[in-house]
């Protein structure tokens, strides 16, 4: 990758570990930080539309969202200004930060920006009951608990496929999690923009709620942190939509998806050059496995959120 845009490096680029998709470099030049991404293109779960993310963030920071700043995206990298901040833990976020989340996503639907692609979530994966006798033919140390849950994987698969959405179809983030922000003096940041796309609204309110009212189970959830982050929105300008289970359909979909992902990963058996280590693709296949069936068995409890 061409970096020489970027002025004279000051010291070698350093790698930055933990990314569940593709890798991250941070890069000291005599014209400051940046994060220097690499784009893990060998095994995408979908297409990057580069030139449409690239638009979106433009569009997004020039409207003052706190977010990097975009300084280039290229087939395989992506660079942004480097954000010094804290790491949002995995538990429920203060109040006023989730109320702050919502009016960012406010904003965001409210930005008039051209995207060329319509779809909005990747097919529905229905062959757990192969990709079990795979883990159990390659020995995976998950293998029994994959086995062990096929019929519930197999009902989330047709919940995710029947659910009704009921709209608007908005351009959004589709990806904030703690994971993907940072606070800084107690404020968000939005990091991580490559999912960006389009979503039916109640998946983008009910994923990001969600995330930042619970811990890594769902025994913390914090209701009253859910409403935040929904009467940030509200005040922000943006009005919700109807309630019901559409408001988790996106959330379980993806996870779901990015489950079977990584145990592809792991059957490979090989590390991958680019995307995440497969230590960490094996912790989150046992994370999707464990997780996705609690996670459809309190459906009914979520709803409950959103009275």
């Amino acid at each position: 990758m061409d970096l020489s845009q970027l002025g004279t490096p000051t010291g070698p680029m350093i790698r930055v570990h933990g990314g569940y998709a593709n890798r991250m470099y941070r890069l000291d030049t005599d014209q400051g930080s940046f994060a220097v991404k690499e784009l893990n293109l060998g095994d995408r779960r979908s297409e990057y539309r580069v030139e449409d993310v690239f638009r979106f963030e433009q569009a997004a920071f020039a409207a003052g969202i706190p977010m990097p700043e975009p300084i280039s995206a290229g087939p395989d990298t992506l660079v942004h200004r480097w954000v010094e901040g804290e790491k949002v833990p995995e538990e429920p976020v203060p109040a006023a930060y989730g109320f702050e989340i919502g009016a960012i996503l406010a904003g965001l639907h409210a930005l008039d920006v051209e995207w060329t692609d319509t779809s909005i979530e990747e097919p529905v994966p229905h062959d757990w009951s192969e990709l079990a006798e795979r883990a159990a033919a390659t020995r995976q140390p998950w293998a029994d608990e994959l086995a062990a849950q096929v019929d519930t994987l197999s009902a989330i698969a047709r919940f995710v496929d029947s659910c009704e959405r009921p709209g608007p179809v908005v351009l959004t983030h589709r990806d904030i999690q703690p994971w993907n922000l940072l606070a800084r003096a107690g404020r968000p940041v939005v990091l991580d923009w490559e999912l960006s796309g389009m979503l039916d609204l109640s998946g983008e309110l009910g994923s990001t709620a969600l995330s930042l009212a619970k811990g890594p189970g769902f025994d913390s959830i914090e209701p009253e942190i859910f409403r935040s982050v929904l009467d940030g929105y509200v005040a922000g300008g943006g009005t919700l939509p109807v309630p019901g289970p559409s408001w988790f359909v996106f959330m379980i979909g993806g996870w779901l998806g990015f489950t079977r992902w990584n145990i592809l990963r792991c059957l490979a058996g090989v590390e991958a050059g680019t995307g995440p280590e497969l230590a960490l693709s094996h912790e989150s296949v046992l994370n999707g496995v464990r997780g996705l069936p609690d996670m459809f068995g309190r459906l009914p409890e979520l709803e409950t959120l959103l009275v």
